[in-house]
């Protein structure tokens, strides 16, 4: 029979995720909740889905609120509290609980998010998400979730937690509206509770409380230099009840006057008022309409070579502006390769925070609930941290903070996505930012929408290309857009960078050391340089080839070479760099104009000594031009020089045969690179597939230690049931004052009461002992003939024994019998029977006398 909810189902429902630890952080939770709160709570943990979990059982002992565990289509009522079954996942639809196999078999499961999502989509308002105790990040997107639809985030304070992971993920990912130690939290929950707005949304809000809301939106302005006055007032309203809650603060003027006295509160209600919500790919059937259809349609009509521009408005922490980058990227994939078409994503938000954050671009493992496993693996890295999108995709996008309110606008656009930001403003404001998006739209270019918002009155100015999903299309229009109320540009400051020349490092005694390889080996004009070319010594008169460069001192060959010399030195050096061989150049013309002199350059490596290894010395010798003096003209101005003709073929020859050794170079070191190319590629593909295998074991060991971090916590409350009932049986087997001893099958000691060693001498150390081994009081010849026999028969055996300091013991040996019925050794009772057996004898003595008496008479 379908669940029906009942009329009253107006309640809220207190979602609560744990992981490792969270058993202790439950039981503490629930032992400080009252039982008539009028809430329902739905625990969430992770579960082994091979153990048969007792979670139930043991939160049971420590409330007097019904415990269940969820069973399918199951209804929520109050005051009761709801666990996960192992190996599930759950939803809720219309206050009614619904379970699901899970996709994942093991690895990495997220069920606190997917059941905080439904529960903010079904509850709103009065949706809570409590997140104690665990590893891992889960339950921080379902949290944002949660804030969105106004709802109320509780977290374990780290410091409190065993394990701090998931409450650690949650306060980064939203601002809570409470962290404290785990038994502080239900108290504080139900005070912020009885402080919840009781105005509907739809109510009018009095005039005393909008002027108090005005003084806040002044507040704001002046601190923060963001303007809310256009922002819609029950929005406001909410978001500064929930404030005045946390606070415990029941007047909105005494709040007032909280923010002024607080700037820090002044920061949070801020982010309170934004609302940065956002996942990968959020309304799946917008981002499949824009892949299938719309961007295709547009790139199809873009010339070859084109850039796209896009501008993402209220990007967050960035996970729109990177869906629409690998939606982009997997349409290119299908467009025709010769068509080179790019994108440039500007992602914009208010929250300098929330863009800083999508610039790092690494982002929560929970993402995987948003983004596909193939996607995960093209367009992401896993890191320590999470997720880290790839190169290719971050660099289509650059994020700003960006007031779209009072701040330029981006123009000459083609995308424009602004998405679940329009409906938290008044009419007029929404009409100015359409107005705006029209004039920044090129025609043709597309906007989006969220799927609660339209264009307004702005009809004028775009098609609908999908109504239900809010995709539309700029369409060329006679009607003038009012600019008047336009943001203007802001000037932006170039500044200048001035590049700092590292000075070279001369060696010591260089002179010495370069003047012994001149002596040795040359005696021209000679330079000494480095292999950056540096220079480090001058030999000689070199001022006809070289001259300092204009500007900043720089003493680089590069730099100082004169035209002729300048343009050889390069390719010379660098073929010198290579081999030990010398290099020559010959009938080098240096100079222009009247200063031009011909020489011979002899460049070499050095070797030794050890002092100059690897660097160049270079040798100018003076030459005669072939050609010097022999130009002559004939009276018809005609050139007539057979040596200009050598001269022009000897620069030829040597012009060929320095292009020929460099694609010889070039050719050697392309051949090396692809060489090594091919082995970095091979390296790159077993780096990712270790890669992948590591962490794929990693999910798997992390899901799994914390499946036993749980099994662990329920197998402690069960061993300290056992140890409470053991000194339970103890106090009782104690308190009947019979001496009991438990014997295994060999007859060996399993345990004893206290009253046992007045008949044995026994002690702690001889459990383990044969029970025939030790000395005691009582004359029982038969005692293991007796044992033997019980074992073999199974029979009861009882029997009066007497000891030898006169007391008697009523013995009784028994088989030991386990739950499932097997024999597993005998229980010995010596039950203290010394007064009856007296008045026994006595009794009997009594009788004799009688009987005497009578004889007599």
């Amino acid at each position: 029979m379908e669940a029906k909810p009942p009329k009253s189902a107006d309640f809220p429902i207190v979602g609560i995720g744990a992981s490792a630890g969270g058993l202790e952080s439950l039981s503490l939770f629930f032992k400080n909740m009252p039982n008539a709160t009028g809430m329902a709570f739905v625990v969430i943990q992770h579960l082994d889905p091979n153990y048969v979990g007792m979670m139930p059982e043991l939160l049971q002992r420590t409330t007097n609120m019904m415990v269940l565990q969820v069973k399918d289509n199951l209804l929520v009522k109050p005051n009761t509290i709801y666990v996960i079954p192992p190996n599930k996942s759950m939803s809720i639809l219309k206050g009614v609980l619904h379970l699901f196999a899970p996709i994942e078999s093991r690895g990495l499961r997220l069920p606190i998010d997917i059941f905080f999502r439904s529960l903010a989509l079904d509850k709103q308002h009065k949706s809570i998400g409590i997140i104690l105790s665990g590893m891992g990040s889960d339950g921080s997107l379902g949290l944002k979730a949660i804030k969105e639809h106004s709802g109320v985030v509780l977290v374990q304070d780290p410091i409190d937690a065993k394990f701090n992971g998931m409450p650690i993920s949650a306060i980064k990912a939203v601002v809570a509206d409470i962290v404290a130690p785990v038994k502080e939290l239900p108290l504080k929950l139900i005070e912020l509770i009885k402080l919840y707005p009781k105005a509907s949304a739809s109510e009018k809000i009095a005039h005393k409380t909008s002027n108090n809301i005005d003084k806040v939106i002044i507040i704001l302005r002046e601190q923060l230099g963001h303007d809310f006055a256009l922002y819609k007032k029950n929005t406001l309203f909410r978001r500064i009840e929930r404030r005045k809650g946390v606070h415990k603060i029941d007047k909105i003027e005494n709040y007032v006057r909280f923010l002024q006295d607080n700037p820090s509160e002044v920061e949070i209600l801020f982010k309170e008022l934004l609302i940065g919500v956002t996942n990968f790919f959020r309304d799946i059937a917008v981002w499949e309409l824009l892949k299938e259809k719309v961007l295709p349609a547009l790139i199809n009509k873009l010339p070859n070579g084109y850039v796209l521009r896009a501008w993402v408005v209220g990007c967050s922490t960035g996970e729109e502006a990177y869906s629409l980058a690998i939606i982009f990227d997997e349409v290119m994939q299908h467009v025709k390769k010769s068509k080179k078409i790019s994108l440039q994503i500007f992602a914009t938000d208010i929250d300098i925070v929330a863009v800083e954050k999508a610039r790092k671009g690494i982002f929560l493992k929970n993402i995987i609930n948003d983004v596909s496993p193939e996607r995960i693996t093209k367009y992401f890295t896993e890191t320590d941290e999470g997720y880290r999108v790839n190169t290719h995709i971050r660099e289509m996008i650059v994020f700003a903070p960006q007031n779209i309110i009072k701040d330029a606008p981006f123009t000459r656009l083609d995308i424009i996505t602004c998405r679940n930001v329009l409906i938290y403003m008044e009419t007029e404001l929404q009409k100015k930012i359409i107005d705006l998006f029209s004039y920044s739209l090129n025609i043709g270019g597309i906007m989006v929408l969220g799927t609660s918002e339209t264009q307004g009155s702005s009809r004028d100015a775009f098609n609908e290309i999908d109504l239900r999903n809010k995709i539309f299309k700029r369409k060329k229009t006679n009607k003038k857009i009012d600019l008047l109320d336009f943001p203007s540009s802001f000037y932006h400051k170039k500044t200048k960078t001035m590049l700092q020349n590292k000075p070279t490092q001369v060696i010591e005694d260089i002179q010495i050391l370069a003047n012994q390889v001149l002596l040795q080996r040359f005696a021209p004009a000679s330079i000494l340089v480095n292999e950056k070319g540096d220079i480090l010594y001058i030999t000689g008169h070199t001022g006809d080839f070289l001259e300092p460069a204009a500007g900043k001192a720089n003493w680089n060959i590069y730099a100082m070479a004169r035209a002729g010399l300048s343009e050889e030195l390069p390719n010379a050096i660098f073929r010198a760099l290579q081999n030990v061989d010398t290099v020559q150049l010959n009938n080098l013309k240096i100079g222009n104009g009247k200063n031009v002199c011909f020489v011979d350059v002899t460049i070499q490596r050095l070797d030794t000594p050890e002092a100059l290894k690897g660097n160049i010395m270079l040798i100018f010798s003076n030459v005669k031009s072939e050609d010097e003096n022999v130009l002559l003209v004939s009276k018809n101005k005609k050139p007539a020089s057979t040596g200009r003709i050598k001269g022009l073929e000897f620069e030829l020859k040597q012009k060929t045969e320095d292009l020929q050794h460099m694609g010889e170079q070039m050719q050697t070191s392309q051949e090396e690179l692809k060489s090594t190319n091919e082995e970095l590629q091979s390296t790159n593909e077993e780096l990712q597939s270790t890669n992948e295998e590591l962490t794929t074991s990693k999910e798997e060991m992390q899901s799994l230690n914390e499946e036993l971090q749980t099994v662990n916590m329920e197998l402690q409350s069960k061993v300290y049931d056992f140890e409470r009932i053991n000194a339970d049986m103890k106090n009782l087997l104690n308190s009947t004052e019979i001496a009991t001893i438990f014997l295994d099958k060999d007859l060996n000691i399993r345990s004893f009461t206290d009253s046992v060693t007045k008949i044995f001498k026994i002690r702690k150390v001889d459990i383990g002992r044969p029970l025939t081994e030790l000395v005691s009081v009582l004359e029982y010849t038969n005692f293991e003939h007796d044992t033997n026999q019980v074992l073999k028969t199974l029979n009861t055996v009882e029997t009066n024994i007497e000891t030898n300091d006169n007391r008697w013991f009523a013995v009784r040996i028994m088989p030991y019998r386990t739950l499932d019925d097997r024999i597993d050794g005998l229980v010995i009772t010596f039950n203290n029977i010394s007064d009856s057996k007296q008045l026994e004898i006595e009794l009997m003595k009594a009788n004799d006398i009688l009987e005497k008496n009578k004889l007599k008479e």
